[in-house]
């Protein structure tokens, strides 16, 4: 090996906070993981789930940290900075959603048929996916780009991390819709999920072409102008969609604006379209606050451009 060249291990995968907080999550995913399988145990929709999401950011820890360890990330064609700060933030809301559902679905005060050891074990599973979120929580809080920092990537700023989470969100509302919610019986409703299945390619599209490095000229317009073009239609679309939703689905003309006595649990259309109607705000008042992000770094990198700051 060349002695003047790096070595091929990044000592710093291990030896800093952001890899301590990696191991962190390598070791509290394979604890969750291993206790579910022998004894705490999962069944059902949100079961199966819960154990996909922490196999998935399980897996997905062991290629970043590998890929980050052995240095291997300089022969792929993404943008390494990038990537990582957003399977972090990702992981982070896949973890939040599955310590909320795996408890409310599986741990219970009393002890199950199966004995208590099933029910400490739940309890135990809760725990590490509550440490999990933080340690994946402090990999995001380690990479985000603070005021006066020069910005190393666009996913590591506020307006980037709004993007996952409007993807993620947008993915909450598409589960809502595939679980009864009768969306095909009025044309407004129908226009809501063009809404957001447009808007969300649109978030999808920004973080792909962040990701993959393809943050120059588009459209004849920079990149920083495109985001915030993308990102105002994006508002306008989602404040028509959390107006109509809720009028072609709780107006008394078109639906009722109580649930109604005789939906089986579970299986409501009614809990549906009001999951989709929350969520629908809930994105709306986080496209506005990416807007508004989005505009100022724009402001603040037009008058930097050598040295752009967040």
């Amino acid at each position: 090996m060349d002695s003047h060249s790096s070595p091929y291990l990044n000592h710093k995968a291990l030896c800093s906070p952001l890899g301590a907080a990696r191991l962190c999550q390598l070791a509290l995913g394979c604890a969750v993981i291993a206790m579910v399988t022998h004894t705490a145990g999962y069944s059902g929709s949100h079961g199966v789930f819960c154990m996909a999401a922490w196999c998935f950011c399980f897996a997905m820890s062991v290629l970043v940290f590998f890929l980050d360890a052995t240095r291997l990330y300089g022969y792929l064609p993404v943008s390494w900075d990038n990537l990582t700060v957003t399977c972090a933030a990702f992981a982070t809301l896949m973890y939040v959603t599955a310590s909320v559902v795996y408890p409310l679905f599986f741990v219970q005060s009393e002890c199950p048929y199966a004995g208590c050891d099933v029910r400490n074990f739940r309890i135990a599973v809760t725990v590490c996916s509550i440490l999990g979120t933080l340690a994946y929580g402090a990999e995001v809080a380690l990479c985000r780009a603070r005021p006066g920092q020069i910005v190393t990537g666009y996913m590591a700023t506020v307006s980037g991390l709004l993007k996952v989470v409007q993807g993620f969100v947008a993915c909450i509302i598409f589960g809502a819709l595939a679980n009864r919610s009768q969306y095909s019986q009025y044309a407004g409703t129908i226009y809501c999920v063009v809404v957001y299945a447009f808007c969300f390619a649109l978030t999808a599209l920004v973080i792909i072409m962040t990701v993959c490095k393809r943050t120059k000229a588009v459209c004849c317009m920079s990149f920083d102008r495109f985001v915030v073009v993308c990102t105002l239609l994006e508002v306008l679309l989602y404040l028509s969609a959390s107006v109509v939703w809720p009028v072609f689905c709780f107006d008394t003309k078109y639906g009722s604006p109580w649930r109604p006595s005789s939906c089986p649990q579970g299986k409501c259309p009614w809990d549906s379209k009001v999951v989709v109607a929350v969520f629908s705000f809930v994105n709306f008042g986080l496209y506005l606050a990416d807007l508004i992000y989005s505009q100022r770094i724009r402001f603040v990198s037009s008058h930097r451009p050598s040295n752009s700051r967040a």
